[in-house]
């Protein structure tokens, strides 16, 4: 993954960016957990959101890594024309995070 990569929720607000395949809040600047592809994995390493280019697994749980540098905010995007809704993936082995959405970026 692109070490400027950035998350936007619903509303295209920056919630989140990417650096050296772990995602960190853009409020905060903590760990939110490891990035497999394109694929958030939680701080326990399982998959969390996913984007149907590749495959869901996790992993066992991740090492805490070290502080990223805080990600300038990016310019905010047009929003998107919404797509289709993907159909719903198979359960990955050793099952789905029990967060949510905004449990995982308060964390």
């Amino acid at each position: 993954m692109r070490l400027d990569a950035h998350i936007f929720d619903l509303d295209m607000n920056w919630v989140a960016y990417i650096s050296n395949n772990h995602a960190w809040s853009a409020e905060t600047g903590n760990w939110l957990g490891p990035i497999d592809v394109a694929t958030c994995l939680d701080q326990n390493g399982k998959p969390l959101v996913w984007s149907p280019i590749s495959d869901i697994r996790g992993t066992v749980r991740p090492i805490r890594p070290v502080r990223a540098v805080r990600s300038v905010r990016p310019v905010r995007p047009v929003r998107p024309v919404r797509p289709v809704r993907p159909v719903r993936p198979i359960a990955p082995v050793g099952g789905w995070s029990q967060l949510t959405w905004q449990q995982w970026l308060a964390q």
